[in-house]
């Protein structure tokens, strides 16, 4: 067994993925739990289709991880299916790709892939970070709820009839990368989670970066860019931030760095590792009002706070107009998910024939 996997990490057991998941990343993921049914044939179409192309791919293009093929990723991610109580280990294969990536791919039986490039630029336990980022997204089922919003969004723009035009598909595609990319700040959680050591997971971000010489950076330097590129500028570059970050799976390994870090320093990773966090066992009872409400207030208090050029004009141009709009925010989403929840209710009442038809 190998150094990393020898030391002693605390495990979290029964933690449900609320625990680590971005509460705008949370709140979709909990209202798409409740409408039951819909991932269920959409894991059976995947598993029939896609998802076994891509695993046949792997299997012959790629190498399987055991215990006698690269051992130590084998270990590292048992131990981190031990330290997240996984209820299941999924597969994980090498490919050889220079390109700095890793991913995890399928809805019925997710597998992780890690690039060599990934790899050769990371030591043992930054790749136990990135092990555990991966482990993150397969638990939260992102996969699953990734596909099923995109059919919807192609099902919706192959009717005519549905008032869907080049700017409105646009926006929608935006809303979608912007919850991926909430997603990924997720993962970055759940591997801090498997490694520990938030030092640790801030040399990933600050190698993915900068690269390989770590030496050559300083954590609280690296820490800094992130809060002068949201204050810099003017209005032009408020605008060029946004048109930056619009087609971007991944959020910036800079901007990814900071928002982990404020996690840590809210005091949220201190108080799971301490044993206080939700439980998988009452998934069943989260609220998809109370979820999008988080969310909404999650965003209201990110615009307040905000130092970004172009934040900060809108927010001085009318704050009555912007405590409005925050507020009604806060209202839709909040019918949204009461709605989502009467919904849930109606329809187990039906099924345990307490209900009318």
């Amino acid at each position: 067994m190998t150094d990393s996997v020898s030391r002693t990490y605390r495990s979290v057991p029964g933690i449900s993925t609320r625990a680590w998941e971005h509460p705008a990343d949370r709140a979709a993921l909990v209202a798409l739990r409740n409408l039951k049914g819909f991932d269920t044939v959409l894991k059976a179409i995947s598993s029939l289709l896609r998802e076994r192309q891509h695993r046949l791919l792997f299997l012959a293009s790629g190498v399987r991880v055991d215990d006698r093929q690269f051992p130590h990723l084998n270990d590292l991610l048992a131990d981190c299916v031990r330290v997240l109580d996984a209820p299941s280990t999924p597969e994980l294969y090498v490919v050889q790709d220079p390109t700095v990536n890793a991913m995890t791919i399928g809805m019925d039986r997710p597998f992780i892939v890690i690039n060599t490039g990934l790899l050769e630029l990371l030591d043992e336990e930054e790749q136990r970070f990135v092990v555990g980022h991966e482990l993150g997204h397969a638990m939260s089922g992102h996969a699953v709820y990734r596909t099923m919003l995109m059919h919807l969004l192609r099902l919706a723009g192959s009717f005519g009839w549905v008032p869907i035009g080049g700017w409105a598909l646009r926006a929608i595609v935006a809303a979608l990368m912007e919850w991926q990319r909430k997603s990924e700040l997720s993962g970055d959680r759940a591997g801090l989670l498997c490694v520990q050591d938030p030092d640790v997971a801030m040399r990933v971000h600050m190698k993915t970066a900068g690269g390989t010489k770590i030496s050559e950076m300083d954590t609280q330097r690296f820490l800094a860019q992130a809060a002068e590129y949201e204050r810099t500028g003017d209005l032009r570059d408020g605008v060029l931030k946004l048109l930056n970050l619009e087609l971007q799976s991944h959020p910036f390994s800079v901007l990814r760095a900071a928002d982990l870090n404020r996690w840590v320093e809210r005091g949220d990773y201190g108080r799971i590792v301490g044993g206080e966090y939700p439980q998988r066992a009452d998934d069943d009872k989260a609220s998809a009002a109370d979820e999008f409400r988080t969310a909404a207030r999650g965003y209201k208090e990110g615009f307040d706070a905000s130092a970004d050029p172009l934040i900060t004009t809108l927010r001085d141009f009318g704050s009555s107009a912007v405590n409005t709009v925050g507020q009604g925010v806060t209202d839709v989403a909040t019918g949204m998910g009461r709605k989502i929840d009467e919904w849930r209710r109606n329809s187990q009442r039906k099924q345990d024939g307490t209900g009318s038809e």
